[in-house]
């Protein structure tokens, strides 16, 4: 369903298009590609690049993310095509030190300790929000029977429990896929 049609004439002046996508490797790992372009519709004014045409990403730039179903980062790949400025590229090695994050609890806040502000790309590091979206998407079917198998061996309560409202410990949803984490939730209360 479109939104609505706009109660004022308009005129569109940039789109920003962010596609994130899981792929699942031969070798048991996962990689998650994410792609940010910002285009405007005028000549836009840029000093290191002469000017930037309307039409022309104005940003295209975009990460590989490979992970392991534990959801913990093993590699990843920073590329800038499209940037305002000749230096922004010169960052993009730095996104090597989220290897070793867990895509979990506290990702966004480790994500902006190790890379935000002037230790990264403001775009890059917002790209990677989408990109753990995405990622748990894309191993959505194996985490849930994990989740199951292990909730049945061990009590233990799915990561996306009360994550939403659908998911909600004390909703149909939960008790019908999860019985035991709404017993262990009811205990615990």
């Amino acid at each position: 369903m479109p939104l609505p049609d706009p109660t004022s004439e308009r005129t569109l002046l940039h789109t920003r298009t962010i596609t994130c996508e899981g792929y699942a490797r031969d070798d048991g790992l996962w990689d998650i590609d994410g792609w940010m372009t910002d285009v405007k519709t005028y000549d836009a004014p840029n000093q290191d690049r002469n000017g930037i045409p309307a039409g022309e990403p104005v940003h295209g730039m975009g990460l590989r993310m490979t992970i392991g179903a534990d959801m913990i980062i093993r590699d990843i790949l920073a590329i800038q095509d499209y940037t305002p400025f000749a230096m922004c590229p010169r960052i993009t090695p730095a996104f090597k030190q989220l290897v070793g994050l867990s895509l979990g609890k506290g990702f966004n806040r480790a994500v902006r300790e190790k890379v935000g502000g002037i230790k990264g790309c403001v775009h890059l590091v917002d790209l990677l929000a989408p990109m753990a979206t995405v990622a748990y998407q894309t191993l959505d079917e194996p985490l849930y029977r994990a989740a199951q198998r292990a909730g049945e061996s061990e009590g233990a309560r799915p990561h996306f429990l009360n994550a939403c409202h659908a998911w909600r410990v004390d909703g149909v949803l939960a008790a019908t896929e999860f019985p035991h984490a709404v017993r262990n939730s009811e205990r615990d209360a």
